[in-house]
């Protein structure tokens, strides 16, 4: 058998393995399969790369334009997954679990393509949250703002997912504008040398926007500065050597860990074995534990039961676990594979032995290794805990393969305590039709859990499981699970970029953001918005419309014809007892359509459609006798097809003082 060469891609160029390389071994049968490592690589070069390259070819691009590269990636690997699951067979993963990385990985990126074409402008800053006037007159203002690091992100990930736990990070990086050097654990470093040298041979990436490194860093991490992130999956103890890093350190640069994690799934105290939920525990208990043979930073290491259900939460498992097939994970009949290696297995035994010193194990035997001892193989193992409270090691020790430990619990609050007693988790799982119990669960464990999944028979169809991460939600968790902050659609982004206090004039405000600000220059039209085309709009140009008095049978008729006849439009006494209202005021829907009747264009033009309104307030009440006049000027732009794009429009209602009346921002679709 050959041995596979696992090379680096250094700046532009593949380099094969050299002094320093390690043998990689199958997963399956134990036999040396590969190997990788060069420790004469210049990490100064690939650093230089990604600067020099990488970096300003994707700060050129807007957010769309980069949200459109990750949608092409996404595509591109779709297409050739199947040869990224073939590969995948010798790190002992299923084809069940090949969905899990390499789909879940692509899928990622659409996710983050999707949410970076819609919450993200077709620019290159983000407005991160509203105005804050400084001033009395509002010719001062402040805007916070975030831009792209000019840095590097190194992505240092795990062995358990070489295809997702890369991409879930790539994602919101490139998005960001930030050229990435990815270092996957070099157990599986192949499959994540197939990917990426898909995605380079795609053409899609800008050069210099991917790096990938097979083996150590060698003094990468001596060389990085200010405008880089290090982004780390793996054990604590590797985050802690990586964390404390002296030039991490004296350079402040941004370190996110993602690390160990003794997540826990409570069954609800108002959950019966009868109940449909019990069987949804069950289920997912048993998923967890076999799945990527445990081996998944959101496997459910604790089951907490109410003290009455532990013994039928044992039986039920213990019933599932025996029907789990366990064998070569090429074979289509099997459940479960091996650990990624027999090196793993032997950890992974090990941590079983201390959780068994103070808890008894029910179902399985770490004496009786399935296919005969060969490769990463084993059996799934059982533990309860009968004296949870008193117990060190079920709470501290993560065997970090298909092992997890039954514990009961008297009441909420101490079933609370104990998964707690984790020192912080990547998530935990919650299994109640209660509400009640799901709010105290929240506010007893919210701290210390990064992510808190409560499912019953309500929305178990669409539930995504305990042990899935999903790109819109945050990954990450407080204390023993790293402290940091992954995926999170557009929060996952920010953390690659910075986020800056710009103060200034309005006009200096609308140039920096690229949206209209109250107060900027207005821009006049040559003819009225509504029959311009969207690329011959101005960002500042405004329309002023004439005005229009608002008298009582107008209000009357509104009434009628709505049916909203509240009584602050209808009696002029109670409307007076009102401490908002003068006495019979206008309807604020009444006013929204006068306005509208100002402002429109009737006749088919490059308008396709209204297709919503944000943020409306209204300021002052309108009455009988008083007249509104609008100003709608062009805020935002955003291309949303090849044919058409959003103008946002921000529309301001005055009445016959200049007061504003009412204020809202208008959203049309306009033909190119």
């Amino acid at each position: 058998m050959s041995i596979q060469q696992i090379n680096s891609f250094v700046a532009g160029e593949w380099r094969a393995p050299a002094e320093g390389a390690r043998p990689i071994s199958s997963a399956i049968t134990g036999a040396v399969m590969a190997e990788a490592g060069n420790d004469a690589l210049d990490t100064t070069a690939m650093l230089a790369h990604a600067r020099a390259h990488g970096g300003p070819a994707l700060r050129a691009m807007t957010f769309h334009q980069r949200a459109k590269m990750l949608k092409a990636l996404a595509l591109y690997l779709g297409e050739r997954k199947q040869a990224l699951y073939d590969i995948s067979f010798d790190t002992g993963a299923t084809q069940s679990d090949h969905l899990i990385d390499i789909d879940g990985g692509i899928g990622t990126l659409f996710v983050f393509a999707s949410k970076g074409r819609r919450e993200l402008p077709d620019a290159h800053i983000y407005l991160d949250g509203g105005l804050e006037q400084l001033g009395r007159e509002g010719r001062f203002l402040g805007q916070h703002v975030c831009t792209s690091l000019q840095g590097v992100a190194v992505h240092i990930n795990a062995f358990n997912f070489p295809v997702w736990g890369m991409l879930e990070k790539l994602a919101p990086s490139f998005l960001a504008g930030v050229p990435a050097i990815v270092k996957p654990a070099t157990s599986t470093c192949y499959v994540t040398e197939l990917a990426v040298r898909m995605m380079l041979e795609s053409g899609i990436l800008p050069e210099g926007a991917l790096q990938f490194v097979a083996g150590g860093l060698g003094d990468m991490l001596d060389h990085l500065g200010a405008q880089d992130v290090v982004a780390f999956t793996g054990s604590a103890d590797t985050a802690l050597k990586l964390r404390g890093h002296p030039n991490l350190l004296s350079n402040s640069v941004r370190f996110a860990a993602e690390q160990d994690s003794l997540n826990a799934s409570i069954l609800g105290p108002d959950v019966t074995p009868e109940a449909p939920e019990f069987d949804l525990f069950v289920k997912e208990i048993t998923r967890e534990m076999t799945a990527k043979a445990g081996q998944k930073c959101t496997a459910i290491r604790r089951i907490i039961a109410p003290q009455g259900l532990v013994q039928p939460v044992i039986e039920a498992v213990s019933a599932r676990l025996a029907t789990t097939r366990i064998g070569d994970p090429r074979d289509p009949a099997t459940r479960m594979g091996a650990l990624v290696s027999t090196a793993q297995r032997d950890d992974v035994l090990a941590k079983a032995a201390l959780i068994g010193s103070e808890a008894e194990r029910v179902f399985g035997d770490p004496d009786d290794l399935p296919m005969s001892g060969q490769g990463g193989f084993v059996s799934p193992l059982l533990f309860h805990c009968a004296d949870p409270d008193a117990a060190q090691r079920v709470h501290d020790t993560e065997a970090f393969g298909p092992v997890s430990t039954v514990m009961g619990y008297r009441d909420p609050d101490h079933a609370v305590t104990l998964a707690n007693r984790g020192g912080g988790s990547l998530v935990t799982s919650l299994i109640t039709r209660d509400g009640d119990v799901a709010r105290q669960v929240v506010l007893g464990a919210g701290a210390w859990h990064g992510r808190i999944y409560i499912n019953n028979a309500d929305s178990m169809k669409e539930s995504t499981g305990h042990g899935s991460p999903m790109p819109h939600m945050v990954h990450g968790g407080p204390g023993r699970a790293g402290g940091g902050e992954e995926l999170g659609g557009i929060r996952g982004v920010m953390h690659y970029m910075q986020r800056t206090a710009i103060q200034g004039s309005p006009d200096i405000l609308t140039a920096i953001g690229g949206r209209w600000v109250p107060g900027a220059s207005e821009i006049k039209a040559p003819a009225h918005p509504f029959t311009r085309r969207y690329g011959e709009l101005s960002i500042g140009e405004t329309l002023h419309t004439g005005a229009r008095e608002i008298s009582l049978d107008d209000i009357e008729h509104f009434a009628q014809f709505t049916g909203d006849t509240f009584y602050a439009h209808m009696d002029e006494d109670a409307a007076a007892r009102n401490p908002f209202f003068p006495g019979r005021v206008a309807h604020g829907y009444l006013l929204l359509s006068f306005a509208a009747g100002l402002f429109v264009e009737p006749n088919e033009g490059p308008v396709l459609a209204n297709t919503g309104l944000d943020n409306l307030r209204f300021m002052k009440p309108v009455q009988a006798g008083d007249s509104i006049r609008v100003r709608l000027s062009v805020k935002a732009k955003t291309p949303r097809s090849a044919e058409y794009g959003e103008v946002r429009w921000h529309v301001t209602l005055f009445n016959q003082a200049d007061e504003t009346v009412a204020e809202y921002e208008l959203l049309t679709m306009n033909v190119f």
